[in-house]
């Protein structure tokens, strides 16, 4: 039970202003009406510290939008979400509205991704498009979530994440009770209302309050979940959506078991990788060779955390590394100096997991999946990392984040809609052997969007594809389609960069 102390508290919380986010003038006032019924408010002025600036002669804006907290009662509490703008840099003649864009997580940061995206997006889009980011609610400067000590998440060294046996399953599972009680402790009262389908909402209502009669949309990773929830809630105002890196239309906690199994697929295709280079990296020639050049690292770390970098730590690294194939030589020379000097520093990122900014994004990570649908139940969680360890025995769980929802307090009533045949064709876009979104997410993805059209990225091992692998088959295929609305007659396959070359 919340006290009526603790949720007066919280309510003011939720509605609390960021100060490094100041009024200026307002936006279009011929907006049409959002989802609430009236055409919200949302005010431009200066960015704080965290939004980088764009090259001269452009500027980011940055504003704030009052929204329900539950958009079923709007005249409830209510939240701010935090926006940012970089505008067209064409003529009137060449604008073609404003793209909304989403990095990911779910609980990644999209204020300053108005401007990191943007300036990766080919010229013609620049030109076209007013970019927008914004942080979803529960995230960044977004009325932002914290879960406290999540079960014991952030010590370090961590307990290792790949229980072995019926104790240490036990023990597992005891955490994952102690993330969902934190979270219920800390987030209390919102937790229901920060899923994919109320943040669908939301933007909305930054369409409205920008006068765009459509809302555009490039969403990566979760921003893919994201844009096919906001096509189901609102397939008339859909635009033009590019979806990449697709989440696939399952439950959260198959995706991540799906997940695991593809990094188990990646992890192989490394070690092939690095054995191919035996003369840089001193690892083995041999597939198995780096296999137990890798386990006698973690074996090490797990017996002897150095530095408080245990396990835990260890898996995160390699989670990271193997979802971009630029970072599998850092990866590699990590583990080769381990092996040398007993030293992890080539292993330890250079972010700090228990700062503030990743705390959010793990309590709003955990809290948006327990939000969209149900969970699994503490049989099944066991079962399934039983079988994956029997694929292998030392799997990368990290990812497994919605195995907390097996004892979450709140139970949605729904799975959150994605897509609807009444929406417009989207645009999907794929790498051939991403394993942080495997591809079969974007083939079951345009079911529920038909007459959607996927590039592919083939011979690509990497996350993120559209204005990030610097592939102009694809950059141009989509530049086309949102600057004149032309989808490819028929998908499109493009030739990929394959692995890395000798370092």
């Amino acid at each position: 039970m919340t006290s009526p102390m603790h949720r007066t508290a919280l309510l003011c919380a939720l509605t609390a202003i960021a100060t490094t986010v100041g009024p200026a003038a307002p936006a279009q006032s011929a907006a049409p009406v959002s989802s609430a019924g009236s055409a919200p408010v949302l005010r431009f002025g200066a960015c704080p510290a965290s939004v980088p600036e764009p090259p001269a002669p452009e500027r980011v804006e940055c504003g704030r939008l009052s929204v329900p907290l539950d958009w079923n009662h709007p005249r409830g509490p209510r939240i701010d979400i935090a926006v940012s703008r970089v505008r067209a840099s064409g003529t009137p003649a060449e604008r073609r509205g404003a793209l909304l864009v989403n990095p990911g997580g779910p609980g990644g940061s999209g204020l300053p991704y108005a401007v990191t995206k943007r300036a990766k997006l080919p010229g013609s889009v620049r030109r076209s498009y007013d970019v927008i980011g914004f942080d979803p609610r529960g995230v960044g400067r977004s009325a932002p979530v914290d879960c406290g000590p999540m079960g014991g998440l952030f010590r370090s060294p961590g307990a290792d994440p790949v229980p072995v046996g019926p104790a240490a399953e036990e023990k597992y599972l005891a955490s994952l009770r102690g993330v969902a009680d934190d979270c219920a402790a800390g987030a209390e009262d919102t937790l229901p209302y920060l899923s994919t389908d109320q943040t669908a909402r939301d933007m909305d209502a930054i369409r409205a309050a920008l006068g765009e009669r459509k809302t555009n949309f490039l969403g990566v990773s979760y921003g893919t979940y994201l844009g096919a929830a906001y096509a189901a809630a609102f397939p008339q105002r859909t635009g033009r959506m590019v979806l990449d890196s697709v989440v696939g239309p399952w439950d959260w906690y198959d995706f991540d078991v799906i997940q695991s199994r593809a990094l188990l697929r990646q992890r192989d295709t490394f070690f092939a990788w690095t054995a191919a280079h035996p003369d840089h990296f001193r690892l083995g020639g041999s597939v198995e060779a780096v296999r137990r050049a890798y386990l006698r690292v973690r074996g090490g770390l797990t017996a002897a955390p150095v530095n408080a970098f245990g396990p835990a730590e260890f898996d995160r690294a390699v989670y990271r590394a193997l979802g971009r194939t630029e970072r599998w030589a850092g990866l590699a020379d990590g583990l080769r100096r381990y092996l040398r000097d007993g030293s992890p520093a080539g292993l330890r990122p250079d972010e700090d997991f228990a700062g503030p900014d990743s705390r959010n994004y793990e309590a709003a990570n955990r809290i948006v999946k327990c939000a969209d649908g149900p969970g699994p139940t503490p049989r099944r969680i066991v079962t399934d990392i039983r079988r994956t360890r029997r694929l292998d025995p030392q799997p990368v769980l990290t990812g497994m984040e919605a195995s907390t929802c097996a004892y979450w307090h709140h139970h949605p009533a729904r799975r959150t809609p994605l897509g609807s045949p009444d929406a417009p064709p989207a645009l999907l876009v794929a790498s051939a052997h991403d394993p942080v979104t495997p591809i079969e997410g974007a083939r079951r993805m345009r079911h529920h969007l038909p007459g959607s059209r996927l590039i592919t990225l083939d011979n690509d091992y990497s996350h993120g594809v559209f204005a990030s692998r610097g592939n102009a088959c694809v950059d141009d295929a989509v530049a086309t389609y949102l600057v004149d609305g032309a989808e490819p007659r028929a998908d499109v396959r493009c030739a990929g960069p394959g692995l890395p070359s000798a370092p």
